[in-house]
């Protein structure tokens, strides 16, 4: 096997710029933020011209719908970080950090129920470039699934944002139909026809808005746009399902508000290198909740990012 020759020093400078070392080599794979999974055609072409100028020539794709050069030499690390930057790319998405936020299609998907584009762009902007120099106990994942069929698997992100349509169900329009299309429509069984009316389970029903506009006579013809927010949630080495707020949220402002005050009780209250659902676990969920519903975060947040906290963060990877 070839000498080694680039320092760990060095290893560990490279990456918190967001190039990983190729193992038993000198050669790093660059990561690439690409925002949420979108990328335009002259960004792509960038890439592969970098791919092929700087690196091995191949291109890969992360988990965290980032995008990974492979075979760069130490050396050139910085041509490659200049050639992307003419197109307004970067790298990174390493550390004890808000990491790259990952969306699913959104609207463009026939199932979507919010702009997940949109909004995780938003997200990108105020937390993973925003408090970019924040430090945390361990890594920080945000999922955001457009509707239910949770593709991206929000629950499993340490904080996961889901669309809904919750239905305006107006009972009085109700005829009890023996053939019920909204019965009908209802995926996992929660709107049924009981003695002639139709009954939806609230605390099943998961607002899909499979339902809305299928009754015949208008009795549930539109609904109300949510977005359901779950903490918690870990995929690794260690498993753990996150569990939802006990309210949906009906505007996008405060559902970016309880995102940036998660991240403030996780500086906070977290250990270093603790995921955040073992803070919940050891805070109990009930205790979290009531503080992210709450505004006294907010009231401390200049005293909370300015706390020496997690000067060597718990992310190892």
């Amino acid at each position: 096997m070839a000498k080694l020759t680039v320092s760990a020093a060095d290893e560990k400078r490279v990456k918190a710029l967001g190039f990983l070392r190729n193992k038993g080599t000198d050669n790093f794979s660059g990561r690439i933020i690409t925002v949420n999974g979108k990328i335009t055609a002259a960004q792509n072409q960038c890439v592969a011209e970098a791919a092929k100028l700087f690196g091995n020539g191949i291109v890969t794709f992360t988990t965290r719908l980032t995008i990974e050069v492979q075979g760069i030499p130490y050396d050139k690390i910085e041509d490659f970080r200049t050639y992307l930057a003419k197109e307004g790319l970067v790298t990174g998405g390493t550390g004890s950090k808000v990491r790259p936020i990952v969306s699913c299609k959104g609207t463009t998907c026939q199932y979507g129920l919010i702009d997940t584009f949109a909004l995780s762009e938003e997200i990108h902007e105020r937390f993973f470039n925003g408090y970019a120099d924040v430090k945390l106990p361990h890594k920080f994942k945000i999922g955001v699934g457009g509707c239910p069929n949770n593709c991206i698997k929000p629950d499993l992100n340490d904080l996961g944002i889901i669309g809904q349509m919750i239905p305006n169900y107006d009972e009085d329009l109700c005829s009890g139909c023996k053939k019920c299309f909204v019965e009908e429509s209802c995926p996992i069984g929660v709107a049924k026809v009981v003695d002639g009316m139709l009954e939806i389970d609230k605390d099943e029903c998961n607002n899909c808005g499979r339902c809305v506009g299928k009754c015949h006579f208008d009795a549930i013809e539109d609904g109300k746009v949510g977005y359901k927010v779950y903490i918690g949630g870990m995929w690794g080495k260690r498993v753990n399902h996150g569990k939802p707020l006990c309210k949906v949220f009906e505007s996008k402002e405060d559902t970016l508000d309880v995102v940036e005050k998660v991240i403030l009780l996780y500086r906070e209250q977290g250990k270093t290198g603790e995921r955040f659902a073992q803070t919940i676990n050891r805070l109990g969920f009930e205790n979290v909740e009531a503080q992210l519903l709450s505004n006294e975060l907010f009231d401390r947040k200049q005293e909370i990012l300015d706390a020496q906290l997690h000067l060597e963060g718990g992310a190892t990877c």
